[in-house]
């Protein structure tokens, strides 16, 4: 096969997973493609727990080889496919583990949240609180896709990727959660 002949970094995500279905070692050149990806992935989703994130990082990609014979190339990149199975992995972790999960938040992320809900671009220790008190009642699902968007960055892209979806959906979701946010925020002043 003329593909086998290249250099396992010239191979495209979907040449190196029809050859990884027949030769498990050509799995090791999409885990190292995309090792560092999903580790920062994990790592953030766990709020810096880096052993943690490091196992369960692990445990995506055993998951990953161990499946891959089910993987059906439907045109999304290869590593939405890898999100998908890291984000099932970390809510594995935080069910099993009863723990409360704290998201990270840098400055500028909740400047642009607060810009996206309408809020201001001044908010008081108070007010700041509220707002993470507000996000705090949000189901999980609605919570992880602000911190997807807004606290790691995701394009709409990447999110839809993730909950294999269309962009336009995973920008709409994104906006009514936004819409929900913004009510509750004007019903609590």
């Amino acid at each position: 096969m003329f593909l086998s002949r290249k250099n396992k970094k010239e191979l495209s995500d979907s040449e190196l997973v029809v050859l990884a279905k027949k030769r498990q070692d050509y799995f090791g050149e999409l885990y190292n493609r995309y090792f560092d990806q999903i580790f920062r992935f994990t790592f953030k989703r766990l709020g810096g727990l880096e052993d943690i994130a490091g196992d369960l990082t692990q445990q995506t990609f055993l998951k990953a080889m161990a499946n891959l014979s089910k993987y059906e190339d439907r045109g999304l990149p290869f590593c939405s496919w890898l999100y998908r199975i890291a984000q099932n992995e970390i809510s594995m972790y935080f069910r099993s583990q009863k723990v409360v999960r704290k998201i990270s938040i840098d400055e500028r992320s909740f400047l642009s949240l607060c810009e996206e809900v309408e809020i201001g671009n001044y908010m008081s220790i108070e007010d700041q609180e509220k707002l993470i008190e507000l996000m705090n009642d949000m189901e999980q699902e609605h919570l992880d896709l602000i911190e997807l968007r807004f606290f790691q960055g995701l394009s709409f892209k990447e999110i839809a990727d993730i909950y294999t979806i269309t962009e336009p959906n995973a920008k709409m979701r994104v906006y009514r959660i936004l819409e929900k946010l913004q009510k509750k925020w004007g019903d609590n002043k």
